[in-house]
């Protein structure tokens, strides 16, 4: 057993019985640091971005008007008020499918 631990288990052993709610609380705080450390930390995702049709028909390489003419068509579309918006990460995801074909 570590070295770091033996503290541990003799203080398991003699403290008494009324402080071993307490030591168990203390162990469980150690175990819990531990294990998170060794669980890989989530990745956070940039937050999505509504591009205009003339941003998003750059990035999708075609004309605004046929942009305007087939909206309906990508399922990145979003409508804000009267106007269209185009999901950044949609258009991302729909130019990584489209380049795999």
């Amino acid at each position: 057993m570590r070295d770091e631990l033996q503290n541990a288990l003799s203080a398991a052993r003699q403290v008494p019985r009324e402080e071993l709610p307490r030591l168990l609380g203390e162990l469980e705080e150690i175990r819990f640091t531990a294990i998170a450390r060794l669980t890989p930390a989530p990745s956070v995702a940039a937050p999505d971005e509504l591009l205009d049709v003339s941003q998003a028909a750059r990035r999708l390489g075609i004309s605004t008007d046929y942009l305007y003419r087939h909206h309906s068509k990508f399922k990145f579309t979003r409508r804000v008020g009267r106007s269209l918006r185009f999901s950044a990460h949609g258009i991302e995801e729909y130019s990584k499918a489209a380049k795999t074909y």
